[in-house]
């Protein structure tokens, strides 16, 4: 039994399972995927999905906890998500399916680690379109309001974020400090004060965020797909605006806004992880494509490095600009970019703005809600779910039951659930995948160069990773001490665990020359993790829990592989 659950699914099964036409994408019985996409289409693929809602909403939640040295994350960020790339691009490399982390675990963990990435996927998946939802609402409702039409605040809010307005509201009042009252405090209590109810009950849900994702998922049920051409001319547009956003907003920064740079310090600077990391979260989705790749091997690399360079680009800048025009204490909002322009009365831009956001965030829930029926439906496949989960619909050709499922698990929760709760979610959801990711890596059997395809380029880390360890130590050597001090010490366990999983990296790093990319991509996904606040830990603990449930009294023993033992 023990041995049971870590088979791996051969490199050559995964092939064979193309060959006959069960991919991670398609249902197809032997017809494949038209390869056309180039690293031209890649790039602009991987900007499709990483441009959504972070860059249109939880940016704003980042820059008022880290002020303008929220530039620094972006940074820190990309470089990480860069080490995971490259990891992602040597399992592409090898595995040239239309997979995912799912699928790169299988060949290289085996099974149950397998399933767990999978498990961990879904709820990515679901949480982050819970995410986008919850933004597209936002600047849905600005978008009506530039045709006055006003759509009641407690229709567009979440029950907690109205309660909490509302106690915050009552508490700064009293203690007489009114500047500190925010427009998002402003409107949360006006959402709960306004709402019908009954007793201390209100009636308080975010409507036009369930509205898009039934529409979404019936369009993905009934077989929509975007095309290259439209997901190419949406980049376009998306570009266009964060271009037009910086340049216009250059001439309305006030200096003066920028000091401090970093007036919560290096720690408010690493509170808005989960902001900046979602505004990432989307590059790993072209290594899904990579049966429609002319050569997956080379392109596929090259397109989400492309692709994270240009966005840490416009990012920064974009950060550069919100933090310059208001203050960052301002910036607690859910349409940031909109809000900016309003505060310094541009209005019609601010319209401008929320059209291109509820066009930009639609089309990446569009994107999304058609990636994680597929996941459900791999793992059907594997039998590590049921059959139904991949039942493919007769006249549309699509995984049918998935996508309802799908639906409902993302519509329901963006009615009730907060935004800053679902970005830490699914950012913990994503690192974890990049840590597999990487550590997958670290397993597979070295392989020579070959011609015209991508070759993770080794690095010795025997000696690099205890210089690295070391210095670390120092650098952070206040942080580490401080980890043993206060209360609630259980609350600093990601901390500890951290610097565990790095010190034996380091370790074996020594031991068996690992090669250094993936080890550092691992150790700084984790680090992203540990930075995570302590409920985003027990939330996501908890769901991994319940997969395991799922997988030892369902997935085990009808695994497509245990039936081939």
């Amino acid at each position: 039994m023990p041995n049971n659950i870590f088979r791996k699914k051969s490199i050559d099964r995964i092939m064979a399972d193309v060959e006959s036409g069960f991919s991670d994408s398609e249902h197809s019985g032997g017809v494949h995927l038209t390869k056309a996409l180039k690293v031209k289409d890649l790039t602009l693929m991987g900007i499709a999905a990483v441009v959504g809602a972070g860059i249109f909403s939880t940016i704003g939640e980042a820059a008022f906890n880290g002020g303008p040295g929220v530039t620094i994350l972006f940074v820190i960020t990309a470089i990480t998500c860069g080490f995971s790339a490259l990891c992602y691009a040597e399992f592409a490399s090898r595995i040239p399916v239309a997979g995912s982390a799912y699928t790169y675990a299988y060949a290289s963990f085996g099974e149950l680690i397998a399933w767990i990435i999978g498990w961990d996927l879904l709820m990515e998946y679901a949480i982050g379109n819970i995410a986008v939802a919850i933004s597209w609402s936002t600047y849905f409702v600005n978008f009506l309001e530039g045709f006055h039409i006003h759509v009641p605040t407690y229709l567009t809010l979440d029950y907690f974020s109205a309660f909490k307005a509302h106690e915050q509201l009552q508490q700064l009042t009293a203690a007489g400090k009114l500047g500190e009252i925010t427009d998002g405090i402003k409107a949360g209590a006006l959402a709960w004060s306004t709402a019908p109810g009954f007793g201390n009950f209100k009636l308080i849900a975010n409507i036009p965020a369930l509205l898009i994702v039934v529409i979404i998922t019936w369009l993905v049920y009934i077989g929509i797909r975007e095309t290259k051409r439209a997901t190419n001319a949406m980049v376009f547009l998306k570009i266009a605006i964060v271009i037009v956003v910086i340049i216009i907003g250059f001439f309305y920064i006030t200096p003066a806004n920028w000091h401090p740079f970093l007036p919560n310090g290096f720690g408010g600077v690493m509170k808005g992880v989960s902001g900046v990391f979602f505004a990432y979260i989307g590059f790993d989705a072209i290594s899904t494509t990579a049966e429609e790749c002319e050569n997956p091997q080379r392109d596929l690399p090259r397109g989400m490095i492309y692709s994270l360079i240009i966005c840490t680009v416009l990012y920064v800048l974009i950060a550069l600009v919100l933090t310059g025009m208001v203050s960052y204490k301002q910036l607690q909002v859910g349409d940031p970019l909109a809000f900016v322009f309003l505060k310094v009365g541009l209005n019609k831009i601010s319209y401008v703005i929320s059209i291109s956001a509820v066009i930009a965030t639609a089309s990446v829930l569009l994107i999304f809600q058609l990636g994680q029926p597929r996941i459900w439906m791999s793992m059907s496949r594997d039998g590590l779910l049921p059959k139904i989960f991949s039942k493919i619909h007769p006249k549309y050709h699509t995984p049918s039951f998935s996508t309802i499922i799908t639906g409902i698990v993302v519509a329901v929760p963006a009615l009730f659930v907060n935004l800053t709760i679902v970005t830490d979610l699914t950012s913990i959801g994503t690192l974890f995948a990049f840590v597999l990711v990487c550590g997958g890596v670290l397993l597979l059997p070295k392989q020579d160069a070959v011609p015209g395809r991508f070759k993770l380029p080794y690095i010795n880390s025997r000696f690099i990773a205890p210089v690295l360890f070391i210095v670390g130590v120092i650098v952070f050597r206040s942080q580490f001490s401080s980890l043993f001090e206060g209360e609630n010490l259980h609350q600093k366990f990601p901390y500890f665990l951290f610097i565990l999983l790095s010190a034996v990296l380091t370790v074996f790093a020594v031991i068996r020359q690992l090669s250094l990319i993936p080890v550092l991509g691992l150790i700084s996904c984790f680090y992203l993790m540990a930075e995570l606040n302590y409920d985003s830990w027990i939330r996501f603990l908890v769901w991994l829990v319940v997969g395991l449930v799922l997988y030892f009294t369902y997935g085990l023993k009808n695994s497509a592989l245990a039936a081939k033992e």
